[in-house]
């Protein structure tokens, strides 16, 4: 079976995670590649991402390792087991594959947490407002193509309707709130959605005012994906050339700080709401 070209970011990881095992126990990639019955070409291949591999093959090379945290070679084994395909694969050459791979993510978090400076969370955004976003771009996209992004990404709220959805705690500042995307019915009905939103059972909303006296750098509005077991968070980033992700625990730990530190200077729940409320009536 040839190499993939273009592994998902779930599968790079995967082959990541393993990589990490076997460099923490010290061991060679061509002598886990002959305990496998193979050569180095296999064990580069899998920790790339570009080789599938089994779960049995992967409690093999944790036994080889000598990997005692059993919670992470259970996630893993899991990961290597999960061929199903999500809904998002149906965009796939419709959408940048760094929006699959978030969509992916989402669906897998078993907790979310966000900060955003300038717009709402993708997540979070109405129709019309993403139409709006969409129409900045250039060169300009083909209707159809703004149909199927619009439609992508309403998808990926469907987290929220499942029995096990993911608790989502989103920092937003309130200049993002004042920005009147597509003008100021677009932006108060976006509004309003939020405040409907910020009612989920799972989604928790608050606010950074105008008057928070610390810096808090978020305008890359980074993502923070709660894994099933730590050692698999992951932070996405929004780019000018797409999106980021990112897994190594010294970033992990920065963007934990980060948003400790955006949500300690928020708005309660209900002052967030009230602020909403009021920026909607304005508008």
């Amino acid at each position: 079976m040839p190499p993939r070209s273009s592994p998902t970011e779930r599968q790079a990881r995967l082959g990541a995670e393993l990589r990490k095992l076997r460099e923490a126990a010290g061991m060679a990639a061509r002598e886990a590649g002959a305990f496998l019955g193979g050569n180095q070409a296999q064990i580069s291949h899998i920790e790339a991402g570009r080789w599938g591999v089994s779960a049995d093959r992967v409690r093999r090379l944790a036994v080889l390792y000598s990997a005692s945290d059993e919670k992470l070679v259970d996630a893993l084994c899991a990961m290597a087991e999960d061929r199903e395909k999500g809904w998002w694969e149906a965009y796939r050459g419709v959408v940048a594959t760094g929006f699959l791979d978030l969509a992916e993510l989402e669906y897998h978090a078993k907790c979310l947490r966000s900060a955003n400076v300038v717009n709402v969370p993708g997540i979070l955004q109405t129709e019309d407002y993403i139409r709006a976003i969409h129409r900045s771009y250039r060169p300009v996209l083909p209707a159809e193509d703004v149909d199927a992004r619009v439609e992508f990404r309403l998808r990926r709220r469907s987290i929220f309707e499942r029995d096990a959805a993911p608790r989502f705690q989103a920092v937003i500042h309130e200049a993002a709130l004042w920005m009147r995307f597509g003008g100021r019915k677009v932006a108060r009905g976006q509004l309003e959605y939020l405040l409907e939103a910020s009612e989920w059972p799972t989604v928790t909303v608050r606010v950074l005012p105008f008057t928070c006296e610390e810096f808090i750098e978020a305008t890359d509005a980074p993502l923070y994906a709660g894994g099933v077991v730590r050692q698999l968070d992951t932070v996405q980033l929004d780019s000018p050339v797409g999106s980021l992700f990112l897994g190594a625990e010294a970033k992990l730990n920065r963007y934990r700080q980060l948003l400790d530190i955006a949500e300690r200077s928020s708005l309660s729940e209900l002052e967030s709401r009230q602020l909403i409320h009021h920026i909607a009536r304005e508008l």
